[in-house]
């Protein structure tokens, strides 16, 4: 792929080539200069604690000495990815930390990626900074959505670039003009390079020296299709590595851009095996969607796995506030529809949450008796069918609006995470009644399932996860599906009600997806998008009562030896 600047000129874009020139960054200049104190009525020590520390690390008996150095050159790469990063969320992450003025404050400017607080809407929690720009430090902080629509308007050439995945956007006078990642960042991306061919010289397994010479590649070209297909050719490796641009969550103004984000990771081939299965029945439970047929019209890729790893490493965007217990990749379309997808359990990570957050959180929350439900089984299972749930549905739309991606923007990232939510729980019914998940009882799923929605409503406005659950509580809540006991101020399932509604919002959902409902899908969210008081109240209590929002990991590499 050549590697080029874009420059797009008010309503008349012209195009040209431009050289490569390192940009002001776009948020950190909004921090007025001296030591940082905390906003007023901020109390950092309290957010800090908002978080349980969690010792992240794995078995390493069975390792080998090359493949213990392979794991200490991955996270190598990783911490690259986490500096590349602080660029795009922020700007410079050295020169802001060096300015905190509390032990506290800097960690909670770890913690967040910058000064804005990512569990509390990106509200500012340092003083004399305002609000954090939508595009973070993808887009020039003072850019409308109006000015870049004209300028990607004006062929298709600027459009795609402007609009690329792998491109930063910056100003040249009165123009726009789109970098490529691999320029932008080129710094730290051609040494990470360098790192994973070192890296893969070390792997026993060819497919994964095979996918990590191609990601090599990809940081150094901005085409990273043919890795995204080598990581789904590998079937045998033990170890295993995510790394590079992929999400476009950080990207709150019109979901464009992907941020860099690294996970080194080691399989748990027991748990795996036991795994193996579901992902072979996705075209048969995409053909029992509960919605028209022109909506499930389109085949999941039948190639692919599902499979379960401790995690060793956690870096940039995946690290970021709340945590992510799951994986499901590539997120490319068309590499979807063609290979599928791998789907990857991050098995201690969810054990700690379960353990320290949702478990307390049932015991202020669920109704006693039904607090057996909530159980480790089932959230694992919920977790995971969530991440194959993402490959049901439709990826593009019906009537000529491009995919769905690009077609719902900003609001694709939390529509899509409220699909996978809730036609996870469809496809736990449904495998129910098949007998495909033995002896299980669908309310341990459905009472999981709500304890869930109250753990992950605490993320946050910002927050596409944070977002989903509160879109579903509040259209669980109009259909019936759980009752609250004003006495003792907790929740109850009521299960034949929870049946309609999650085929009633699977619909719904699905729907605004296959029409590229931009305007439908914006009125969906303003509509059940905002926590509703009496939720509120509840959350304080549990708030109240100690039990953290999320995790933060330490981790490293000493338990290597």
């Amino acid at each position: 792929m050549q590697r080029r600047e874009f420059l797009a000129t008010g309503s008349a874009a012209s195009l040209a080539l431009l050289s490569s020139c390192a940009s002001k960054e776009a948020t950190e200049g909004t921090v007025q200069q001296g030591p940082l104190q905390a906003a007023a009525g901020v109390d950092i020590a309290a957010r800090v604690n908002q978080y349980a520390s969690v010792k992240l690390e794995a078995d390493a008996s069975s390792l080998r000495a090359d493949e213990k150095q392979l794991i200490r050159l991955l996270v190598e790469v990783a911490r690259m990815m986490d500096d590349l990063f602080w660029r795009q969320a922020y700007g410079d992450k050295q020169a802001l930390l060096a300015r905190a003025s509390t032990p506290e404050l800097r960690r909670f400017l770890e913690i967040n990626y910058g000064p804005w607080d990512r569990l509390d809407g990106n509200k500012p929690f340092v003083d004399g900074i305002g609000p954090k720009p939508a595009g973070a430090n993808f887009y020039p902080s003072d850019l409308t959505k109006q000015e870049f629509e004209t300028a990607a308007g004006a062929s298709a050439e600027a459009a795609a670039a402007l609009k690329g995945q792998y491109t930063v956007v910056r100003r040249d006078g009165a123009s726009l003009r789109a970098v490529p990642y691999s320029q932008e960042y080129g710094d730290l991306l051609k040494p990470a390079a360098a790192r994973l061919r070192e890296a893969a010289k070390l792997a026993a397994d060819p497919g994964l020296a095979n996918y990590l010479n191609l990601r090599a590649a990809a940081f150094e070209t901005d085409n990273y299709q043919p890795s995204d297909l080598a990581w789904l050719d590998m079937k045998t490796n033990g170890i295993d590595f995510v790394a590079g641009p992929i999400e476009d969550y950080e990207d709150a103004l019109f979901g464009y851009k992907t941020a860099f984000e690294a996970y080194v990771l080691i399989k748990d081939k027991e748990w795996s095996q036991r795994l193996r299965k579901y992902a072979a029945m996705l075209p048969g439970l995409q053909r029992g969607l509960p919605v028209p047929e022109a909506y499930k019209m389109e085949t999941p890729g039948s190639d692919s796995e599902l499979n379960a790893y401790d995690v060793v490493y956690y870096a940039g965007d995946c690290n970021a506030g709340s945590k992510t217990i799951a994986i499901n990749l590539p997120n490319d379309e068309e590499v979807q529809l063609k290979k599928g997808t791998r789907r990857l359990q991050l098995k201690n990570a969810m054990r700690a949450k379960f353990q320290q957050i949702l478990v307390p959180i049932a015991s202020q929350l669920i109704a006693e008796d039904q607090r057996k439900h909530v159980t480790f089984d089932a959230f694992f299972s919920n977790v995971m069918f969530h991440e194959v749930a993402h490959g049901l549905g439709i990826k593009n739309t019906l009537n000529g609006k491009g995919t769905v991606r690009d077609a719902l923007k900003e609001r694709y990232s939390a529509l899509e995470e409220g699909k996978a939510d809730i036609l996870g729980l469809y496809m736990v019914s449904e495998l129910l009644k098949q007998g495909e998940l033995g002896g299980a009882d669908l309310m341990d799923y459905y009472t999981t399932f709500l304890a869930g929605i109250f753990r992950s409503v605490r993320f946050g406005a910002a927050s596409a996860h944070g977002i989903a659950n509160t879109l579903r509580f509040n259209f669980f809540a109009e259909m019936g599906a759980f009752s609250f006991d004003a006495a003792t101020k907790t929740y109850r399932v009521v299960p034949e009600k929870m049946s309609a509604a999650v085929a009633a919002l699977s619909e719904k959902i699905l729907r605004l997806q296959g029409d590229g409902d931009y305007a439908g899908t914006v009125q969906f969210v303003n509509q059940m998008g905002s926590i509703p008081p009496a939720l509120q109240s509840d959350l304080d209590r549990v708030s109240a009562a100690g039990i953290p929002i999320d995790v933060v990991f330490d981790q490293g590499t000493a338990w290597l030896g």
